[in-house]
Parts: structure tokens; C-alpha cells; sequence
């Protein structure tokens, strides 16, 4: 009795503050449902208001507007004969009290009441009340992130609702349905299910319908798909292994597979989406001068026949955020991204899975049950079609070289797709290029041989009140496609493998190959900014410093190794001049002018070594084969001036695997003379050499000699150490 006179008040006090601040408008035309209920008056049959969770601020705006238009109140008790209830609701969700029932306490009372008695029914009345417009119509960036999607809001959340959205909240009665039919129903359609059950998932089909036309399908598979691959044979198998290997019960390793569901699995929302993008373009536009997008066609293209799986190369926090939004803006569905468990932090990796995370353990080792769930959700995802990410690399890379692929996803997504029921898979490995870095600071200190920093967003947070906020202009380039299937068909592998499987020869070959040609396939799609050339120009000089004359020079004959040996057709490469590109440096801030010997000079700005030196690395690949070609030229210089073409040639050859493997390039060794020759023709206008009945002349001029020395020095110092 207390409790219930505790009730009242607070409904009352409810009702006081809502009437102040919130004005709801009623969707549609609730005629139709004014007139079922005047006319079933003669029939005095109750009506019941339902509702699918449990919150006295939306049972008060409901009452409200059933006094409004003059509809059976909802706080009124509901009355059958003898039988009563305190009021007209019927929540879907089990009672709080009775947490461990899988019905609503109310809807087995009446139902057993009405089996009993034949001759009564109920009126239900489906309700749907949200809170905000759908998150793609807004502009407010925090009400993007409120706004009502499919998920139950929390306490917190729910305030926030009544704070925010006041002016913008919305009710829908439905068609009043008869709980005597549902039950009719249920002896015909389920027999074997007690009523209540049928009842209850009759009402959740029909309001997932009602949502579904007001904010679009539900995305938010968490609900959904735990549930889903709890029951999965993958699953309930590894559940019965824990339980015999570790001695424990089932209940208990079900209980560990849950547990571990819940760590990984994704809660994507339209909510977040809406909300990253508002932030984002916000960020950006303080950071950036601009987003540049290159050969995005080629994703757009694949996207109906292939399972798109996005494989970008690893260098800022930045990265996955850009990455999603470029793709979110060109109209496509953004990946779910694998994320390290050190990223699951309070709000941020809500928000992260909110926006498509999916969290993954550095390591599955001696852990069956987790590798068997993740396993088995990323088989689901890709049952599904929905894009995947992760960073090929794994973690950064702190020295701007593409690091060793981390092959761990690759051979889980290979594997899972070998089970069948899924696309085609299209790799597309993804290009980030930089003029400065968010988390410089912190890259400084740990190439000066501090502790490297534990990944973390905070980390990025802080690094952003510490570094002069001009960031220049990132590219983001889509690289050429892997396909799987070619892979696949050249390894000669299965085209189908079970999960029990031990994973065959050829399907490991075909790994490798994968994660070699994406790596590859980063690199031809690299970026030449303006930072990352100067910067190979100036790294390269003593001193880090050079005459302005010597830069532009430089400058000058770096651009034209690019274009006249044309690393590939995605390279992109800065249209700066040879000035610009100087007077670009310096906005921001990374190089400066000097007076030396009365001359104007460039150098590197201090501490800005380690950066500048993380960008040139960036484009180094593309280097390479002349930067080798250049030092067995030097040594040959040390000799003689004279060299026979076809020694130089074998020597290339000979050499080449080193750096093919270190630096990731496109060619093998059987590919590359034609590429020497093109060198050997830059080499001639550069006035290098020259070239008669196959005897190479070295020009011993002084700016010949400049070229040839600093070339070659980007081998000496950059290509691995000769046993």
C-alpha cells in the first residue's frame, strides 16, 4: 500500500516537471482508434495500453494525452469482473521484481484470467513514443548522438531525452488488437508455447515494424545477434569443450561464451554515425585544409558483387575515423572495425561500437572458447555482407615504413569465407597520407628511445594541446583491389573448409599472398605531399640543411624521377611548384629559413628531425630501385668511370630482393629491367651517364656527382645491412 502511495506522488511530481518542458506531437490520426473504443463502451471491455520498456516518463505523457483525447486513462485500473490491476499498462519486459521470468508478470495474469473465463477480453493498444527526430536530419551534433534509435535508453540517457528533446517528442497509438484473439491465435499457431509467449512476440514483431518506419531498419545488432550465436553449433560445441577441459559447468562456460560476446560484438547506430559525422567535419575543418580522396570509384564499383573488406595501411588514431567518414560521406555503409580491447574504455568504446567497433584481444592464445566466439562472429558478419576493417599492420608504425602484416584476421576472414554463404571477398588496402601528425609529439619521444605509449585515445587528446594545431591536407587513396578468389584458384586451394579443419597448405600460401599484396598495394597507391618530399630532400643533406638553390634543384630532379619512372598509376604526386612546396613547409612549421655564407639557406626546424624523417619514409619505396642503381654506380665510381651495362644489370638483379622485401615494392626480380631502363633514361638526361655500345660513361660533373651521392646515400643509410 505504501509503495503504491509512494507511486502516485512521484507520477505526480513527474507529471508537474513534464507539463513544463514537454509538448509531444501524436503521429497520425487516432480517430480510427477513438472510435474502437466509444463503440466497444457498450461492451465495457477494458483497455490496456502497451508498452515495450518500463518508464514512468513515457506512461505519464501517455496518460496525458489519453485525458486529452478523452481515451480510457492509462492510469485508470484495470478492471475484469472481480479481477483488477493498478493501471492500464502492460510493459513487454519482464517484471524488475521477477527479473528471471521471461514474461511480463500482468500478461499471464490476464491471460490465465481470460482462459478462465470466456466470455471477457482486453483491448491492447500498442503505444510508440520517441525521443528526437531520426539522426540523419540533425544538425546538433550531442542531439545526433541522443536522438531515439532501437536501442533501450538507460536512466542517464532517458533524462537527457526529456532535457533535449522537450519540443520534439513523439507518441503513436496503434490499432487496438484483442488479447482473446492472440490467444485463439496461439492455441492454432504455437501449441506448444504457453500463450503469453505468443503474445509477447506478436506485440515485439509489431512494434519493431513501427520503428522501422519512423528511424529506418535496426542496425544495432547486438541484441540481436548475441542471442543468435549463442545458439550457433560453432558455439554451443566450444561451450562443451570449455566445460570438459576446464572442469567447470555448462552453465558456466555458456555463461564465459556470453561474457565474451558481449566484450566483442558492435551496438552500430544511425545515432552515433549521425553524431561522428557532425564532430567530425567539425574537427576536420579545424585541422585540415582538406580531405583529399583518391580512386574511391573503384570501392563504389565492387560494392554489389563483393564483400568489401578494408586492409589500410596504420598511422594515427586518426586513421579509422577518417577512413569512415570519407566512406560515410560518399554514400556507402561504413565497415565494422576491429579494435584493440585497450580502446574499451567508458564512453569512448561505447561510442566506438556505436559507430561500427568490434573489439578484439592482442592474443587468443590458449583460449579456445574466445577464439571459437570471435571466430564465429566475424563468420556472421560476413554472412551478412557487412564491410569489414582492420589495420594490416596491427598496431602504428612509429617509423612511417609499412610494418610486417599482422596475418591473424586475414587467415580468420579467409577461413570463415571458405565456409561458405558469403560474397566474393574484395581486399581493398587504403593509403593514408600525412603533412603532420596528431600524436607527433609523442612519436618524437619514442624514436628518441622513450618507452613506445600504450594505444590509447586519451593519449591522441592530450597530444592535441601540446602541438601547434595546422595539420595541412590529408589524402586518403584506395589502393587496387586483392581478390580472394584469384588467390585462392592460383594456390590450387579447397574451395570449402570446415571450422574443425586444420587449416590446409595452400590456404596458408594464400594468406601470405594476400598480405603481400596488400602491403604492395598500399604502396603504389602512395601519396607524394609536399611535406614528404622536402623532407626526403632535406634528411638527406648534412646537417639537415642545404641552400635554397640546392633545395629547389633537388626538388626539381626528385619530381622528375617520379614522373619520367612512375611508380604506379594510383600514385598521386603534389602539383606544388618547386617554390610552393618550400613556402608550404614553412606554414607549417617544419622548416625555416637561415642566413649562411650570405646566402639563404633551408633546415630541417628543431626536433622536427624525427617527424619530418617518419614522412620521408612514407614515400621512400618509390626511391628505392633508383637509390640502389645510384650506389653501384658510387661504387663502381670508386673503381673505374666505366661500367659494362650487363654486369650493372646482374648486380641489380642480385641485389634487388633485399630491398623488394624490406620495402614492399611492386615487382619481382624478373620484372624489373625494363624498369632499370627507365632510370638508366633518367640517369642520361640528369647527365649521369651515358650509354655506348653498352659501356656506361659516369659523368664526373659537380651537380652530377650531388645527385649521384645523394641517392645512393638514401640506399647506404635505408637498405638493409649487407651480411
Amino acid at each position: 500500500m505504501a509503495n503504491s502511495a509512494y507511486q502516485k506522488i512521484y507520477r505526480q511530481f513527474t507529471k508537474k516537471i513534464l507539463d513544463k518542458i514537454v509538448s509531444p506531437q501524436v503521429l497520425g490520426d487516432t480517430q480510427a482508434l477513438e472510435n474502437t473504443i466509444h463503440d466497444n463502451k457498450s461492451n465495457a471491455l477494458p483497455i490496456c495500453y502497451v508498452i515495450q520498456d518500463d518508464s514512468t516518463s513515457n506512461k505519464v505523457l501517455i496518460d496525458n494525452e489519453t485525458e486529452k483525447r478523452q481515451l480510457s486513462p492509462a492510469f485508470s485500473p484495470l478492471v475484469l469482473g472481480h479481477y483488477q490491476e493498478d493501471d492500464s499498462f502492460l510493459t513487454l519486459e519482464a517484471t524488475k521484481s521477477n527479473a528471471s521470468a521471461y514474461y511480463p508478470d500482468k500478461l499471464i495474469r490476464l491471460v490465465e484470467y481470460l482462459l478462465k473465463h470466456p466470455e471477457s477480453d482486453v483491448l491492447l493498444v500498442p503505444v510508440t513514443i520517441l525521443w528526437g527526430r531520426a539522426p540523419k536530419n540533425e544538425d546538433s551534433w550531442y542531439k545526433a548522438l541522443m536522438a531515439d534509435a532501437w536501442t533501450k535508453p538507460t536512466g542517464i540517457k532517458q533524462a537527457l531525452n526529456i532535457t533535449l528533446y522537450g519540443r520534439e517528442n513523439y507518441i503513436e497509438f496503434h490499432r487496438a488488437v484483442s488479447l482473446r484473439e492472440l490467444i485463439q491465435a496461439a492455441t492454432e499457431v504455437a501449441p506448444n508455447f504457453a500463450p503469453a509467449h505468443y503474445v509477447v512476440t506478436e506485440l515485439n514483431k509489431s512494434f519493431d515494424q513501427y520503428k522501422e518506419a519512423i528511424l529506418g531498419p535496426d542496425l544495432s545488432d547486438r541484441r540481436n545477434v548475441i542471442n543468435k550465436l549463442m545458439i550457433t553449433d560453432t558455439i554451443k560445441e566450444a561451450i562443451l569443450k570449455e566445460s570438459i577441459h576446464k572442469k567447470i559447468s555448462v552453465n558456466e562456460a555458456e555463461s564465459l561464451a556470453h561474457h565474451y560476446l558481449d566484450e566483442i560484438v558492435s551496438d552500430f547506430s544511425y545515432s552515433t554515425l549521425r553524431f561522428a559525422e557532425i564532430a567530425l567535419t567539425k574537427l576536420w575543418t579545424q585541422l585540415y585544409d582538406g580531405i583529399e580522396v583518391h580512386n574511391f570509384d573503384t570501392v563504389r564499383t565492387l560494392t554489389k558483387d563483393y564483400e568489401i573488406v578494408y586492409t589500410p595501411c596504420h598511422r594515427s588514431h586518426i586513421d579509422y575515423l577518417l577512413l569512415s567518414y570519407v566512406i560515410y560521406n560518399r554514400g556507402l555503409m561504413v565497415p565494422h572495425i576491429a579494435a584493440g580491447i585497450n580502446l574499451n574504455m567508458p564512453v569512448i568504446g561505447q561510442l566506438m561500437r556505436g559507430a561500427g567497433a568490434y573489439f578484439i584481444r592482442r592474443s587468443f592464445n590458449g583460449n579456445a572458447l574466445y577464439a571459437a566466439v570471435f571466430k564465429e562472429y566475424i563468420y556472421s558478419m560476413l554472412n551478412r555482407n557487412t564491410p569489414l576493417e582492420y589495420f594490416i599492420e596491427g598496431g602504428r608504425s612509429r617509423t612511417g615504413l609499412l610494418l610486417p602484416a599482422k596475418k591473424g584476421m586475414l587467415a580468420i576472414t579467409i577461413q570463415s569465407y571458405l565456409r561458405g554463404n558469403s560474397k566474393p571477398i574484395a581486399f581493398i588496402p587504403t593509403y593514408f597520407g600525412y603533412e603532420k601528425l596528431l600524436e607527433g609529439s609523442s612519436y618524437i619521444k619514442e624514436l628518441g628511445g622513450q618507452k613506445k605509449q600504450a594505444e590509447s585515445l586519451f593519449g591522441l587528446l592530450k597530444s592535441l594541446q601540446k602541438i601547434e594545431k595546422v595539420f595541412g591536407v590529408v589524402h586518403v587513396n584506395f589502393g587496387e583491389p586483392v581478390f580472394l578468389d584469384d588467390l585462392l584458384h592460383k594456390n590450387a586451394a579447397p574451395k570449402k573448409v570446415s571450422l574443425q579443419d586444420e587449416m590446409p597448405t595452400s590456404v596458408k600460401a594464400t594468406v601470405n599472398d594476400v598480405a603481400d599484396d596488400i602491403l604492395e598495394n598500399i604502396n603504389k597507391a602512395v601519396v607524394i605531399n609536399p611535406v614528404s618530399l622536402i623532407s626526403l630532400v632535406l634528411l638527406n643533406a648534412p646537417t639537415y640543411s642545404l641552400a635554397e638553390r640546392d633545395v629547389l634543384q633537388r626538388l626539381m630532379q626528385f619530381r622528375h624521377l617520379l614522373q619520367q619512372h612512375h611508380y604506379d598509376d594510383r600514385m598521386q604526386i603534389t602539383e606544388l611548384s618547386d617554390q610552393e612546396i618550400i613556402q608550404y613547409a614553412i606554414k607549417l612549421k617544419q622548416i625555416e629559413f637561415i642566413e649562411h655564407d650570405n646566402e639563404r639557406w633551408i633546415k630541417v626546424v628543431d626536433k622536427q628531425e624525427a617527424l619530418l624523417k617518419y614522412f620521408s619514409n612514407n614515400i621512400l619505396h618509390t626511391f628505392m630501385l633508383p637509390a640502389l642503381m645510384s650506389d653501384i654506380l658510387k661504387e663502381q665510381l670508386e673503381q673505374s668511370t666505366t661500367m659494362h651495362k650487363e654486369d650493372f644489370m646482374s648486380t641489380i638483379v642480385e641485389r634487388y630482393p633485399d630491398i623488394q622485401n624490406m620495402f614492399y615494392l611492386k615487382w619481382s626480380a624478373e620484372e624489373i629491367l625494363p624498369e632499370i631502363d627507365l632510370i638508366l633514361a633518367y640517369f642520361i638526361s640528369e647527365k649521369l651517364i651515358q650509354i655506348k655500345e653498352d659501356q656506361m660513361h659516369i659523368t664526373e660533373t659537380d651537380d652530377a656527382l650531388r645527385l649521384l651521392s645523394s641517392l645512393a646515400h638514401l640506399y647506404k643509410v635505408n637498405a638493409p645491412k649487407q651480411a
